[in-house]
């Protein structure tokens, strides 16, 4: 039974069906329902549907971004639509239905600009210019951005089984370190589970490349190692960077989907080409603690600095008080990096003793280990 226009104050909202994210979507719920009542329609061109907005009832409809005429736009408002026209001048659409993909973020990557010109480096520059001038509009696009990335992602993870991977940016193609973290998203990916990253250079494109290599044959990572390593920084260049990783998406095409989810708040570290899809966020506290939250089945924690012990007890707290419910596993890698050069696993071991996260949590020396690891404490 369709529950009817919605009224002033009432916050229960239309089924995740009910959200329109595409034409073919918008096309099929016409013809299906033969009206938008309570639909929202997100980030939809809808120049060329006129006449099919002119005939149909839009009460308590809700339209975020969606390109229409005039003439359309007037009526769907006169039978209880909202209407939130596009913005102008954007480099970014703040109300997206989808995640980004590599392509559409690093978009004239090969032009004369390389990587200056790409819709992401643009909307790190608009964040720049935004983010301190006290502008409530702007404020008000980031926030309706990241709630909109928010539920794309929680669409994309829907009933997978998600491990993240943490680790440092400074992490250099080339390096055993480096084909150590690809190898480890290359098991995770293959053992079923969906690799989660924060979705910038070095640990992070580390293990998305692994789960990107994860259908093809052992030799593939190895040829594809090799060839990175000819650009092994975004430092100096991000665009001789960024190519190399295009190159090798280029000669080995349909690789393995994982989910990157980085920040314009760190914007001088690009995201990386691998995730397949990439949840990029302009508030940091929000992509650091929605990655977490999101990897259900555990964390891999690589060698890191601040960061990624900020990660670390990030991820503690909840199992410590098991405000998301049962703790999940969290594996720690290189022993030394993580009891002498930075010792977080002896506080680490403290907070869980005696608590159900003491079963959860454990310190293994290589990473090789960590796939296994994950699996034995319940991921």
């Amino acid at each position: 039974m369709d529950p009817g226009p919605a009224r002033a104050g009432d916050t229960s909202g239309p089924a995740p069906d009910r959200e329109i994210e595409s034409l073919a979507e918008f096309d099929a719920v016409v013809a299906a329902h033969r009206s938008l009542a309570r639909f929202r329609v997100q980030a939809v061109d809808l120049t060329g549907r006129t006449d099919v907005l002119l005939r149909l009832d839009a009460t308590a409809a809700v339209f975020l971004g969606c390109p229409m005429t005039p003439e359309a736009a007037a009526h769907v408002r006169a039978t209880g639509a909202l209407v939130f026209p596009p913005v102008p001048g954007l480099a970014f659409d703040p109300y997206r239905g989808l995640v980004y993909t590599p392509d559409e973020l690093f978009e004239s990557l090969d032009g004369e600009e390389g990587y200056a010109a790409t819709p992401d480096a643009r909307t790190y520059a608009w964040f720049r210019r935004t983010k301190a001038d006290g502008d409530v509009f702007s404020s008000m696009l980031r926030a309706i951005h990241d709630d909109a990335v928010s539920d794309a992602l929680d669409e994309i993870l829907d009933g997978t089984r998600v491990v993240g991977v943490m680790g440092g940016h400074a992490m250099a193609r080339g390096t055993a370190a480096y084909a150590g973290a690809a190898r480890l998203g290359r098991e995770l990916t293959r053992a079923g589970f969906t690799v989660a990253t924060g979705g910038g250079p070095g640990a992070m494109e580390a293990a998305n490349l692994g789960a990107y290599a994860a259908p093809f044959a052992d030799g593939m990572l190895d040829d594809a190692l090799r060839l990175l390593a000819e650009a092994p920084s975004f430092r100096p260049s991000v665009t001789d960077w960024a190519r190399a990783a295009f190159e090798v998406r280029e000669r080995w095409p349909g690789g393995g989907e994982s989910v990157g989810v980085p920040t314009w708040f760190y914007g001088h570290e690009p995201p990386n080409a691998f995730a397949a899809h990439i949840a990029k966020y302009f508030a940091n506290a929000t992509r650091e603690d929605g990655l977490l939250a999101r990897s259900t089945a555990g964390v891999v924690f690589l060698p890191g600095a601040a960061g990624t012990v900020q990660e670390i007890f990030d991820n503690a707290t909840p199992n410590y008080y098991e405000s998301r419910g049962e703790p999940t596993p969290m594996v720690l890698v290189d022993e030394a990096h993580w009891t002498r050069e930075l010792p977080a696993w002896p506080l680490l071991q403290a907070l869980a003793r005696g608590r159900s996260m003491e079963s959860r949590i454990t310190l293994v020396d290589r990473i090789e280990q960590a796939p296994d690891a994950i699996k034995r404490l319940g991921g």
